[in-house]
């Protein structure tokens, strides 16, 4: 059933932040307007719901935030079913849909990645509210959508890191490792590193074999190459840990993923020892200087991945994805993540979404791609 011409739309940001957010605001909001819609923003994601912390938004807010990074709305990893209170985990749903009730709201957007799509989807099924959900995160890695946004604005930082670090490696003769995120799906570090000209890939689909690693690594040094740029995604496990990984389950922790790179020390202050694992990337580049006699060096891209002013694909996706949620929802249209296929924006009910994770097939074209320019993924 279509919505009132006046109906109220409240927006919130989730998880972590990325480029894109604020044009995806400004897209929700400029086409709610269009159709004669209030809108609300909601603080810091779900917590902001359930704290009722809220703020109005106009014309000229969304005014002039296409360009910038980030979201001005705050953003929070909490999830309503599952909040800290005090120190515990308490289900706050009741809080956040009497909120929702008492704000008039006839529909609320959720902009966020897999942890926000099961949530709104428990908001939906625990509440009985309508909710409608955009695909963001810079791993790529939510179902049902070819693409998230966030995504191309970080694989654009990464692979310019990945550029600037060619010439300082082949100054130096050295080896350089460059962690790249993108948590258990290699999208950002398969193309990132496909697109800066990486020598090795390693992302978490495909276990890498050190030795392989290095052999490909001794293949480039006698063809008179000075120098390598080996890109790692900070999920990665070798052929070893995803063999104890499949005999558990799947579900082993950090700590049995790698037992060999711990090291222990005493808390200052403290008389007990606790564990520190090392990075991903400064084990990795530990090990192939011992292999290879080369000198090795780090670089963690961190945070930088999710900073600045999204890209001009982003900035485009973000507003065609915030329009057509707003299209649906002046059609009565609601419990649907709002998904890139092909070029069409089309809805996905969330069922077929949350709980799902999108990785990189092994099969996938960009595996292909990399393997034909002879780019090493560790498993040959």
């Amino acid at each position: 059933m279509p919505l009132k011409s006046n109906a109220r739309i409240g927006i919130l940001t989730a998880g972590g932040d990325c480029p894109g957010l604020n044009a995806a605001i400004r897209g929700v909001a400029k086409a709610a307007m269009h159709y004669g819609m209030t809108v609300v923003g909601i603080r810091d994601g779900f917590r902001g719901l359930v704290e009722n912390r809220t703020m109005p938004i106009d014309n000229p807010l969304v005014s002039g935030i296409l360009t910038q990074g980030g979201t001005f709305l705050g953003s929070s990893r909490d999830r309503p079913h599952k909040m800290k209170v005090n120190g515990r985990n308490v289900d706050m749903t009741s809080a956040a849909v009497r909120n929702y009730r008492k704000l008039r709201l006839d529909c609320l957007v959720c902009l966020g990645g897999n942890g926000t799509q099961k949530s709104a989807l428990s908001l939906r099924e625990k509440g009985g509210i309508d909710v409608l959900t955009l695909p963001k995160t810079i791993d790529n890695d939510v179902a049902e959508t070819d693409i998230t946004f966030g995504f191309d604005s970080a694989m654009s930082i990464a692979t310019e890191a990945i550029d600037r670090l060619h010439t300082t490696a082949t100054s130096h003769q050295r080896i350089i490792v460059c962690e790249i995120m993108g948590h258990d799906a290699g999208w950002l570090c398969l193309g990132a590193g496909i697109a800066g000209g990486a020598d090795v890939i390693l992302i978490p689909e495909i276990p890498y074999d050190l030795s392989a690693v290095v052999h490909h690594l001794a293949r480039r040094h006698k063809a008179g190459k000075r120098f390598s740029i080996v890109a790692v995604a900070e999920g990665i496990v070798s052929v070893e840990e995803a063999e104890r990984l499949s005999a558990s389950g799947g579900k082993a922790s950090p700590l049995h993923r790698a037992p060999s790179h711990l090291e222990a020390f005493a808390a200052p202050g403290t008389e007990g020892i606790r564990l520190v694992q090392e990075p991903v990337s400064s084990r990795i580049a530990r090990q192939l200087q011992q292999m290879t006699g080369t000198e090795a060096r780090v670089t963690s891209l961190g945070h930088v991945q999710r900073g600045g002013s999204p890209t001009s694909f982003d900035r485009l996706l973000c507003t065609r994805l915030g329009t057509k949620a707003v299209e649906l929802i002046s059609k009565g249209r609601f419990n649907v993540m709002v998904a890139l296929k092909g070029n069409e924006c089309v809805p996905v009910t969330l069922e077929k979404v949350a709980g799902k994770k999108r990785t990189v097939p092994t099969d996938h074209p960009w595996v292909q791609t990399a393997r034909l320019t002879e780019t090493c993924l560790g498993d040959e």
